[in-house]
């Protein structure tokens, strides 16, 4: 193998701290929210999701592009997020189904990568002293050109960002002849989520983010569907007067992660920035309804107050996070509507939960019977 020489490239966070590391040799710099992944596998599918569009992504595993890349394993159309920071990153890639190196990946998509980096020293940081902005810089630029760019990067906090990965254009997925029609609000879908779906007999329309109740009613649903999506749920006006309008008709309703915090706003429950999110695929999760606990798959920086949702008259909490006890699932007493705060559908992660898209479908059965 031959050896090739590689550019010094620094991270920089917003307290002024510095970790130094290698460019991968895309040169540039680029700007986040710095966050952090425990998951051993599916990067790919971490690097595409649009729940982390405006973050760089910190690998906890310590070799990232060791399978390569294959076409069929993203969850969007492109890299969504800002940057990465990783451990060892491998050129060279083994995997019969891969289609190409992570390091083409990146190239073609300019992402700004920087590996040889302490990521447990970093990672510990991140969790003592909470998720902040930060820049990737892997061209030389001066620290205090960078502090003063740095300065001028919008916190995550009150960003809207769902309108910088929601469709333009309305789209459907699944078999026209399917059983169940369902109206999805696009604040930033993955592609995982509308396979579910669709595989439950389910004809899916896709609507732009800033899609009102009418638009999306004018498909005569069965069903309504929240998705994920990037960035603080309180600006979307938009998606919360959708929510209202829905659970005023009592239509079946089922959100996820921005989706379920959309929900939360719609009744009138807070939502609030996390100290550090909850980014993996190991996630422990209680349903309070079964007792059962659920391994899940995780990325949010915001979750929702529990304390008024436990107090709040027409709402039921019905999955808890056990490594901190903050809301995973709740569903309405006088509604057909529930959601959670984590990732049924995976990709990447467990299974465990892929029941919700059942009961989902099953809520859509039983209303239908009523109106027949």
């Amino acid at each position: 193998m031959k050896y090739t020489t590689r550019q010094s490239a620094i991270l920089l966070l917003s307290d002024g701290t510095i970790f130094h590391g290698k460019s991968i040799g895309i040169s540039g710099k680029t700007f986040g929210e710095v966050c952090f992944n425990t998951g051993m596998t599916g990067y790919q599918e971490i690097f595409t999701d649009p729940s982390y569009f405006g973050q760089i992504m910190v690998a906890t595993n310590p070799h990232i592009g060791n399978y390569g890349v294959n076409d069929l394993e993203v969850e969007s159309d492109s890299i969504k997020i800002a940057g990465l920071v990783c451990k060892n990153f491998s050129f060279n890639y083994s995997r019969e189904g891969a289609s190409g190196s992570l390091e083409d990946y990146f190239a073609k998509q300019n992402l700004i990568c920087i590996s040889d980096v302490d990521t447990r020293a970093l990672v510990s940081y991140i969790r003592d002293n909470g998720a902040m902005n930060a820049v990737i810089c892997t061209d030389g630029t001066s620290i205090e050109d960078l502090k003063k760019e740095l300065a001028n990067v919008p916190n995550m906090e009150g960003l809207e960002l769902a309108s910088k990965v929601s469709t333009t254009e309305p789209y459907f997925v699944g078999d026209e002849n399917a059983t169940y029609k369902i109206s999805a609000l696009d604040l930033g879908i993955k592609k995982n989520i509308l396979r579910n779906l669709a595989k439950r007999d389910c004809y899916i329309k896709v609507f732009p983010y800033n899609s009102t109740y009418e638009d999306l009613n004018s498909f005569t649903p069965d069903g309504f569907f929240l998705s994920n999506g990037p960035g603080d749920p309180d600006p979307l006006f938009g998606a919360i007067e959708v929510a209202k309008k829905i659970l005023a008709e009592d239509k079946p309703l089922f959100g996820i992660c921005l989706g379920h915090q959309v929900i939360a706003l719609a009744n009138g429950v807070q939502t609030y920035k996390m100290f550090n999110g909850h980014r993996g695929i190991n996630h422990p999760v209680k349903n309070l309804i079964t007792g059962k606990g659920e391994i899940t798959s995780q990325n949010h920086g915001f979750a929702v107050n529990k304390e008024q949702l436990d107090n709040h008259p027409d709402l039921e909490i019905t999955h808890l996070h056990l490594n901190d006890e903050t809301v995973a699932g709740m569903r309405m007493k006088n509604k057909n509507c529930f959601s959670v705060q984590y990732h049924p559908e995976a990709s990447p992660g467990p299974h465990d939960s892929s029941y919700l898209f059942d009961q989902f479908v099953e809520n859509i059965k039983l209303a239908t019977a009523k109106t027949m």
